[in-house]
């Protein structure tokens, strides 16, 4: 059985697009804990996705539960800044209008573990999505539509954001929130479970 240690709703449905059967547990670790201690984001996103899985994985242990622990975090970096998730509807209108017309990087820290097993493998994955040049109505059009609430960078690849993105270098589920070729390559080579 696979655990995903997260409760971001684009990350289950990358689960449930290839019928993967897989349970969610939250783990609700302080990322502003790490916020201060990383600068560099992809140390970062790997620090995070490490403890979520490591909390999700204590917690489940001392219920007997023999299950895999799939963990990430994802930021968007731009000009070796970290870019977080907008708290209200101006933060995000800054976020896009930083990244509109320019190429940003997603950077999805995971970590992979078992609670039967000593194993834990944390990676991260990048890719490079360039936006188009937007107007300021169409960034609070699509502000308007709320999905930029809880993503990082402000907005959802899934969703009306797509209309804004004019390239993409690397894996476009990584923009999602999970590395999926990385984590099946993983999954069947180092703890022995096949997603085909």
């Amino acid at each position: 059985m696979i655990v995903l240690a997260s409760k971001s709703a684009d990350r289950n449905r990358l689960l449930e697009n290839i019928k993967l059967p897989f349970e969610v547990y939250i783990t609700n670790v302080d990322e502003n804990k790490y916020k201060t201690r990383f600068s560099n984001p992809i140390e970062l996103v790997k620090q995070l996705a490490k403890a979520k899985a490591l909390k999700a994985k204590d917690s489940l242990s001392k219920e007997g539960k023999k299950v895999i622990i799939i963990a990430a975090d994802t930021v968007v970096e731009l000009n070796g800044k970290i870019i977080g998730k907008a708290k209200n509807e101006e933060k995000a209108f800054h976020i896009l209008k930083k990244l509109a017309g320019k190429i940003h990087n997603l950077l999805t820290g995971f970590a992979i573990t078992e609670t039967n097993n000593s194993k834990l493998i944390v990676e991260y994955d990048n890719t490079s999505v360039k936006f188009i040049n937007l107007t300021d109505q169409e960034i609070w059009s699509y502000i308007k539509s709320g999905e930029w609430k809880g993503r990082a960078g402000a907005y959802s690849i899934r969703e009306k954001a797509s209309l804004f993105i004019e390239a993409i270098q690397g894996s476009s589920s990584n923009v999602i929130g999970l590395p999926m070729h990385k984590i099946f390559r993983i999954l069947k080579n180092e703890f022995n479970y096949n997603l085909l």
